[in-house]
């Protein structure tokens, strides 16, 4: 658990694949964002329980399922909206609430992110941002980026998404990946291989 700018993001690896499940909240409004609920929704319904918070929405960043594995369980849990890219629509499971199509603002108590449209990984891929954090989902990862080798994945197009996209984020921004240890902006623009 930490906090940076204000907010807190914890952190639960989750399901045979460790997909890093968020959930960041504003304390002042104790508003919270599940971000990528893979798996083992008990654990994170517990999490957000221990929090005393309320769920403003559930965002998947893309529709794979080893990050929407327990969309269904938080949804009907906690009542929160589910959204995803309306280009990953078909892959998840339950249906959306609301799809995004990138550039939209999430509001959480204080704060609002934007809903940056990644493609690549997959066709609906999304990156959530505010000033100094960066939710990359399987996009861009430590030194490295997600596969391309799926069904409507494209390394050119993935490859795009990062360098117009993300590589142009301040540097200090800190990313954190659908899995594996969180990164900058500025040490994938100078380390990573793939970009």
């Amino acid at each position: 658990m930490g906090e940076k700018g204000g907010l807190t993001i914890q952190t639960l690896l989750v399901g045979v694949l460790g997909t890093n499940c968020y959930l960041v909240s504003d304390p002042e409004s104790r508003e919270m964002l599940v971000i990528d609920p893979g798996a083992e929704a008990e654990r994170i319904l517990a999490a957000i329980r221990a929090g005393g918070v309320k769920v403003a929405a559930i965002v998947n960043t893309h529709g794979h399922w080893d990050h929407i594995g327990a969309n269904g369980e938080v949804k009907e849990a906690t009542g929160a909206p589910l959204l995803i890219h309306e280009a990953d629509a078909g892959i998840t499971s339950p249906p959306a609430d609301r799809l995004l199509h990138g550039e939209e603002e999430l509001p959480l108590g204080r704060f609002k992110l934007r809903v940056i449209h990644t493609p690549g990984h997959s066709p609906g891929s999304i990156c959530l941002y505010l000033p100094g954090v960066l939710f990359s989902g399987d996009t861009l990862f430590a030194e490295s980026v997600g596969r391309t080798d799926l069904p409507g994945g494209s390394l050119s197009q993935l490859v795009s998404s990062i360098r117009e996209k993300l590589f142009v984020l301040p540097d200090e921004t800190v990313v954190h990946p659908g899995h594996g240890p969180s990164t900058t902006v500025g040490e994938e623009r100078s380390l990573n291989p793939y970009v």
